[in-house]
């Protein structure tokens, strides 16, 4: 564990004091020397998979974002007392990013799976109503993708049609691995929404 900021408590008793009278400055120097210590934190509760979707430092910044609003509520006078109350909205914010990570992460992988299986269903599926009803997702598809942006495209056709790994389509792309990531979650995320569209209004 990182060591504790503020090895002059007279200093942290002033700053804390000036805080809670409304000072932003105080507050925000408060904060401030709080903040290695919780990026170390943030940086090991993070999973390497949720790395793609948050860093340490987005963490800490919406964690003083939230302790500015309801700095209030601290009620403690040391300051192991504040890094556990912070370091609680820390845990709190790694929580609810992994959940909402995983739940892209999960309609994104089953929309990939779906648009992979879409022609094994037609090889698959010897019946007139069968294969109807594959070209008819097929077709779907095919107009969902034709209405997408053009990045939202070409992210897909590298995935999918061309095969290649995610540091590729950086490479295609001319941007970092984890924007290519990202921009690939956004456009599968929009597909899935213009296709779920479309069943429903069948």
């Amino acid at each position: 564990m990182p060591s504790s900021p503020f090895t002059d408590r007279t200093e942290f008793a002033r700053l804390l004091a000036e805080a809670r009278s409304g000072s932003p400055d105080a507050l925000g120097r408060v904060l401030m020397e709080c903040r290695d210590y919780l990026l170390l934190v943030a940086d090991r509760k993070l999973d390497p998979e949720l790395r793609c979707k948050a860093s340490a430092s987005d963490i800490v910044q919406e964690t003083f974002l939230e302790a500015q609003r309801d700095f209030a509520c601290f009620q403690g006078e040391r300051t192991e007392e504040l890094l556990a109350w912070l370091c609680q909205i820390l845990f709190h914010n790694v929580a609810n990013a992994s959940r909402c990570y995983h739940g892209t992460e999960k309609r994104a992988v089953d929309r990939e799976c779906e648009m992979r299986l879409l022609p094994e269903v037609a090889d698959d599926a010897p019946t007139p109503s069968t294969r109807a009803a594959s070209r008819e997702e097929t077709t779907a598809l095919e107009s969902a993708l034709s209405q997408l942006p053009e990045n939202y495209r070409r992210v897909l056709s590298l995935r999918y049609q061309e095969k290649r790994s995610f540091v590729q389509i950086g490479e295609a792309l001319s941007c970092s691995t984890e924007a290519a990531r990202k921009l690939w979650a956004r456009a599968v995320s929009r597909l899935q929404k213009m296709l779920e569209a479309s069943h429903e209004s069948r």
